[in-house]
């Protein structure tokens, strides 16, 4: 029997051997599966080159051409430019790389070069490249002998690392891409029906056009096809998860008179918002089913998720059974309890409180209460689930701060057996198709309506000539009683980033603010140091307080009506707008600054001014930064997408979460003969991460 080069190892393929293997594995390429989707990140298009005695000054060209002669040159003002001299077929052109003499040992005298750029006249005709690539050298056995040769192609430019160039990585994809292809042929994971529907091309259409495309419109249908499997594949492991949820944990149908709710509904100062009417309704039906819910709330600060959350914890209260409210931090564990004792006065029900801090008899009585079931609400931090806590009868858990707990811990709330419901709330504004790739397994419910009357934050955008009168500002607001934070991207002074770093600010606005209190507050503290810190701070025996971004997110200092956000540039739309949120918590008129350091603003910061709704500003920070920022590498248990885009891809990513669920609602466990193929896909993409969401 021949062995499968497909997932045999990438050693035995032709051109590799083990050194290369082991260069290769550094990409994290160890099968020839996984060299037959390691793509090429951008492509150099030679089918429209221009012949060099064709160039005028004012052109924008594309040449190929052999290098004749190279060298780095000094201008009269020091500055060291690259220069080399390429030949093609009809003529000669200096290219020119200013304030780039490391070129010199990248670029080879007989090399095979395409460049493009703008052709000027300095001294004759000039190339200066935007973008260049050497497609051959003259020691390479595959590379081409001929500029006439290159012309008319499309040349893939792969990831390399060192020891491997990209035109070795080009080289042996080439020699082993036909035989890789042949393996797949006929292998599809996608049924043709689907393909038919959604306009996709076969796998081998799709790898063939993007690795060796003809032509670059090739390349966006090809794309779309891996995108569209990648997606699907996805949300398959989301929706196993979901339905090995409802199949193994047995749910409560809180059902009932409204004993609680609705007494608890009319008792508000105010109506609810028709979002909060009907992400309480999607709640409430979920709830009344009998599989387990496991659904996330989204709201933007301020949206009012905390009084939903309280109606949903008083429907298991009212069922009989006792709610929990997890916290991530014991501040704000202690802020969710006043607020609920508020909300919950009316109808007379009292939330106990147990975090590490509450110790000895007190502790003992919280302890046991629960118990008992007299205490049929709690708040806490993951205090809640350590094994001396025993509840009489949990059924609901909500989870506040969902990014902070991430996949591993909701699997151990799980695991542990404290609840069927759960309710993750996150007041992190992200797009749709975000949250439908870091949280499918869940069902989404978002208050994308702000509560009437709250007065808006006055936001400006400012440049270095505004910073004094900004701090003079924040001069006058301290001295009528108010607080402010100071918030700067990075901890120490760095020679690599020209910003402003927290610890030498602190140093300044102490002498700046003498007759003030000054603290500072970064990652590098301990959590008890930050927790001391920020008690001060909310009591307010601290006026001004710098930070980094951990106070990003959770705590109530209503008293604080001023941001300045220093070197607003390196901090995306998102962190901005949560930054933002840490102001305006009372009734005063807040305040927040950005200041950027350029002469003008960014496209990012003229955004941050126009709007405060955090979702709006969501999808603008994924379009102007992309996916990769906005995800981080291996977050919640998966993989930065590699092909999908979810900008482009809202309507793909749709359909392949609807074919997903629908196949899974018939097949959990896809063991059904026409499903048992998409369980070895599903396998092979995923391996270990499945153990995250418990799909077996």
């Amino acid at each position: 029997m021949s062995r499968s080069l497909l997932s045999g190892s990438v050693q035995y393929l032709k051109g590799v051997g083990p050194v290369r293997a082991e260069r290769f594995a550094q990409m994290d390429v160890h099968t020839g599966r996984d060299l037959l989707y390691h793509l090429p990140h951008r492509y150099e298009d030679a089918t429209t080159v221009d012949p060099i005695s064709s160039l005028r000054p004012g052109d924008d060209a594309t040449v190929i051409g052999r290098v004749v002669s190279k060298g780095v040159l000094q201008t009269r003002r020091r500055l060291r430019v690259f220069h080399a001299v390429i030949r093609d077929d009809t003529g000669m052109i200096e290219c020119a790389w200013p304030g780039r003499p490391w070129l010199d040992r990248s670029i080879e005298k007989e090399d095979m070069l395409l460049a493009s750029g703008p052709v000027r006249f300095y001294h004759g005709r000039q190339l200066q490249p935007r973008e260049h690539t050497v497609l051959s050298r003259a020691s390479d056995a595959t590379g081409p002998t001929a500029v006439t040769r290159e012309r008319g192609r499309v040349f893939s430019v792969y990831p390399a690392t060192e020891g491997l160039t990209h035109r070795q990585v080009r080289a042996i994809v080439d020699l082993n891409l036909d035989p890789l292809l042949a393996e797949i042929t006929g292998r599809d994971v996608l049924p043709e029906r689907w393909r038919e529907d959604l306009d996709l091309l076969r796998l081998e259409q799709a790898l063939e056009a993007l690795h060796r495309p003809s032509a670059l419109n090739e390349v966006e249908p090809a794309r779309r096809r891996l995108a569209f499997e990648e997606l699907f594949f996805l949300q398959l492991l989301h929706a196993r998860a979901r339905a090995k949820l409802r199949r193994e944990t047995t749910g409560i149908a809180f059902r009932g008179e409204p004993a609680l709710t609705r007494p608890f509904i009319e008792s508000l100062p105010f109506t609810l918002t028709g979002a909060q009417d009907r992400v309480w309704g999607e709640i409430e039906a979920d709830m009344e089913r009998e599989s387990p819910m496991n659904r996330l709330l989204q709201g933007d600060v301020g949206s009012g998720k905390t009084v939903v959350a309280a109606a949903a914890m008083l429907k298991a209260a009212e069922a009989g059974y006792q709610a929990a409210l997890m916290a991530p931090t014991e501040l704000l564990a202690e802020q969710h309890i006043r607020t609920l004792e508020n909300l919950l006065e009316p109808v007379s029900v009292k939330p106990v409180l147990l975090t590490g801090a509450v110790t000895g008899k007190a502790r003992q009585y919280v302890l046991q209460r629960l118990e008992n079931g007299e205490a049929r609400v709690a708040v806490g931090t993951h205090a809640l689930i350590q094994d001396a806590v025993e509840f009489a009868a949990l059924g609901l858990v909500v989870i506040d701060e969902q990014h902070r707990f991430g996949v591993e811990q909701r699997r151990r709330l799980r695991e542990a057996g404290l609840a069927s419901d759960a309710l993750v709330m996150s007041a992190t504004p992200i797009p749709r198709s975000l949250a439908l790739v870091l949280y499918g397994d869940l069902d989404i419910s978002v208050i994308d309506e702000m509560p009437p009357g709250r007065v808006p934050i006055v936001t400006g955008v400012r440049g270095p000539k505004n910073r004094d009168a900004a701090f003079e500002f924040l001069r006058e607001q301290l001295a009528d009683g108010r607080q402010g934070y100071v918030v700067y991207p990075i901890i120490e002074e760095s020679e690599v980033l020209d910003v402003r770093a927290a610890t030498a600010m602190h140093e300044e606005l102490v002498g700046r603010f003498a007759e003030f209190e000054v603290a500072l507050l970064h990652g590098r503290l301990s959590s008890a140091e930050k927790d001391a810190v920020m008690r001060r701070f909310v009591a307010g025996e601290i006026h001004v307080l710098v930070s980094t971004t951990v106070i990003e997110v959770g705590i109530d200092v209503p008293n604080a009506t001023v941001m300045l956000i220093e070197d607003a540039e390196r901090f995306g739309l998102a962190q901005l707008h949560q930054l933002r949120g840490r102001v305006g918590r009372g009734a005063e008129q807040s305040y927040c600054v950005a200041f950027h350091s350029g002469k003008t603003p960014s496209e990012r910061l003229r955004a941050f001014a126009s709007t405060d709704d955090g979702f709006t500003l969501a999808e603008e920070d994924l379009r102007l930064r992309g996916q990769g920022d906005v995800f981080g590498r291996e977050q919640h248990g998966v993989a930065v997408l590699r092909f999908a885009d979810l900008e482009r891809d809202r309507n793909l990513l749709e359909e392949a979460r609807g074919r997903a669920r629908a196949i899974v609602e018939h097949d959990p466990t896809l063991s059904h003969r026409d499903h048992r193929f998409l369980a070895r896909e599903l396998a092979e993409r995923y391996g270990g991460r499945e153990a995250l969401y418990q799909v077996g």
